[in-house]
């Protein structure tokens, strides 16, 4: 940590980047329920999110480290980064889960689970009863609930993703 000890304010920079993208993604979580090629295009956005943690962090190495930067320091300045996105996400998420939703995923969901138990697949009523369970748990969640849950995997995800991260920039300075 020795080589730069100003790296919060750049992930902070960094995360407030990748966080508007996943506001930006995440708006089409929802529309995607009801216009499948939205529910496509989440997903491959959602794809591109290590790729721009790479290149978020690369940026960082190459203009703030003078182009080295040790496994150790790119790896929680990644995981920082995904954390300060996940923050900034949550707000978003929180006012959709609480002012906007009124119950419209899970009444898609359930949707859903009634078009696979009308598909007449022999087998499906299994896995139909076990989504059906789940939404029920969802169901009791309030929208701060819902929120944490998705601030803890953001983050989670977040720090799995930094591994590979950090082992892909990490480079030793020049001399």
């Amino acid at each position: 940590m020795a080589e730069n000890k100003g790296y919060m304010q750049y992930a902070m920079l960094f995360g407030t980047y990748l966080g508007g993208y996943w506001i930006l993604k995440f708006i089409l979580f929802p529309l995607g329920l009801t216009i499948p090629f939205l529910s496509f295009l989440f997903v491959g956005l959602t794809l591109c999110v290590p790729f721009m943690g790479y290149y978020y962090v690369r940026i960082y190495r190459n203009t703030v480290c003078g182009g080295g930067i040790s496994f150790l320091h790119a790896w929680i300045f990644t995981v920082f980064m995904y954390m300060f996105a996940a923050l900034l996400t949550a707000v978003a998420h929180y006012i959709y889960f609480r002012f906007i939703d009124h119950g419209f995923v899970i009444n898609a969901y359930e949707s859903q689970i009634d078009i696979l138990n009308q598909s007449g697949v022999p087998g499906i009523e299994a896995y139909a009863n076990m989504f059906q369970e789940t939404l029920e748990t969802v169901k009791s969640l309030t929208p701060i609930d819902i929120t944490m849950q998705l601030v803890s995997w953001n983050v989670f995800c977040g720090s799995l993703l930094a591994l590979p991260t950090a082992l892909f920039v990490m480079r030793r300075k020049k001399e």
